[in-house]
């Protein structure tokens, strides 16, 4: 079963967003902070430039995926950008990500583009996004982080 995530979510979103943030596939940590934030967002504030679902199996939490919302000129339409996508360890490669996958690709089928980051270690997660059809750029992405100060 897929669905949003309600506040008595919070705990296992909290522990599965650190997870994600101190695994292979993620380069850097994120504080504490960011991930309640961003719950309170997604539960609270119904915001048009997040989303968020979970996967339940056997009425246990095995994974969730979160969004970023944005228009691109580009890409002429809406886009959606996969910021996150985490199985549990104990649900790894039972097709957790690749049933939250597909559920967004439908949720969210008129959507012009979707755009997602991988490690090139996270070699597992490379074969399932070209699998679903996702292809590498061909340019580098950049960045300014405000808030580099506060990164651990």
């Amino acid at each position: 079963m897929i669905r949003n995530f309600t506040v008595s979510d919070k705990a296992a979103f909290l522990d599965m967003c650190m997870d994600f943030y101190s695994g292979e596939g993620v380069d850097h940590t994120i504080p504490a902070a960011y991930a309640e934030k961003t719950f309170g967002i997604l539960v609270h504030d119904n915001s048009p430039f997040c989303d968020a679902y979970v996967c339940e199996r056997n009425g246990k939490i095995a994974g969730y995926v979160l969004l970023a919302i944005t228009y691109s000129n580009e890409a002429g339409g809406e886009v959606v950008w996969i910021e996150e996508l985490y199985t549990v360890s104990e649900a790894r490669g039972t097709g957790v990500a690749s049933e939250l996958i597909d559920y967004v690709l439908d949720k969210y089928s008129t959507a012009a583009r979707f755009r997602l980051e991988v490690t090139d270690e996270n070699e597992g997660a490379v074969r399932l996004y070209r699998k679903k059809g996702f292809v590498p750029l061909k340019y580098n992405q950049m960045e300014i982080l405000k808030n580099k100060q506060s990164m651990p």
